[in-house]
């Protein structure tokens, strides 16, 4: 079994769910035992913007340790950080990268790298989530920049010894036994004018479009939920149509009345306000087996 669930079932080509909380009301420790039970596949966790509370972040993630297994057995639900930093360019993602490192001392199972407009910003970006011993990805990809030090923790939170963290935390598909999912968000007008390139980095396994800001970007400041103008439907058109080509999963915000047409458009990652009841529905259009 997989440590992470969710790259468990994008390798079955079962699309995924995911459940939002953003750090200020997560709820630390108890939260984290209390979310252990969640019935989504995933969850998100959201620091882009609420405080960077590293602690509160490893006491979420050993309270979802204690409170596991969950119901399909695996340790935890995978935790994804959604980072405050935004992809503008190598410099500043290698700034920032204390971050990443923080956030995979804690031991979640991913990280989402808001606007990512350039493709040396997503490549600093999968590079800092690496660990150093690992090799250049071709010439596309330097070595790892995460050091020694931050595996104790995170290796205890998955379970596994820190020889087997080591093997493991590396990212999918990119390391066909890694453990990591990282995507990224391509939220504005400069990222899309990038997203052919950027959704080709190797190591990023999924991409968003980002309605709210990339709405913003075009001048529609309150635009984040459906019907959109067509400047916006061209947007996540085109989002879509670059995540296919890299194969990427395409993760979009879907509801009980749309999710089984989204999946039939190519929707693999999937969140919303009635996120739970458009999972029922989603899993059994798929034919997931329990338990889901």
């Amino acid at each position: 079994m997989r440590v992470n669930k969710a790259v468990e079932l994008l390798e079955q080509r079962q699309p995924v769910y995911f459940e939002f909380v953003d750090a200020m009301s997560a709820g630390g420790y108890d939260g984290g035992r209390a979310l252990a039970q969640t019935w989504a596949d995933y969850i998100t966790y959201d620091m882009e913007h609420s405080a960077f509370d590293a602690q509160a972040l490893w006491q979420f993630m050993r309270g979802l340790a204690d409170g596991g297994p969950t119901r399909s057995a695996h340790r935890t639900p995978a935790a994804i950080v959604t980072l405050p930093m935004d992809g503008i360019d190598a410099p500043t993602v290698r700034a920032n990268g204390w971050m990443i490192k923080q956030a995979l001392a804690a031991g979640v199972h991913g990280l989402l790298l808001c606007h990512a407009e350039s493709v040396e910003a997503v490549r600093a970006f999968v590079e800092a989530a690496r660990y150093s011993f690992t090799a250049p990805a071709g010439s596309d990809l330097g070595a790892g920049r995460r050091g020694h030090g931050g595996q104790v923790r995170a290796a205890e939170v998955w379970g596994v010894s820190i020889g087997e963290y080591f093997d493991r935390a590396d990212p999918w598909p990119l390391n066909p036994r890694g453990e990591l999912l990282l995507g990224i968000k391509v939220e504005n007008t400069r990222a899309l004018a990038n997203v052919e390139r950027t959704t080709r980095v190797p190591g990023l396994a999924f991409a968003e479009w980002g309605p709210g800001d990339m709405g913003m970007s075009m001048g529609y400041p309150d635009q984040h939920d459906e019907p959109y103008p067509p400047q916006m439907q061209a947007a996540r058109a085109q989002v879509m149509a670059a995540c296919r080509a890299a194969g990427l999963a395409f993760l979009e915000q879907v509801t009980p009345e749309n999710v089984t047409s989204r999946i039939e458009q190519g929707v693999m990652i999937g969140s919303g306000p009635r996120a739970r009841e458009a999972a029922e529905i989603g899993r059994r259009h798929t034919g997931r087996k329990l338990p889901w």
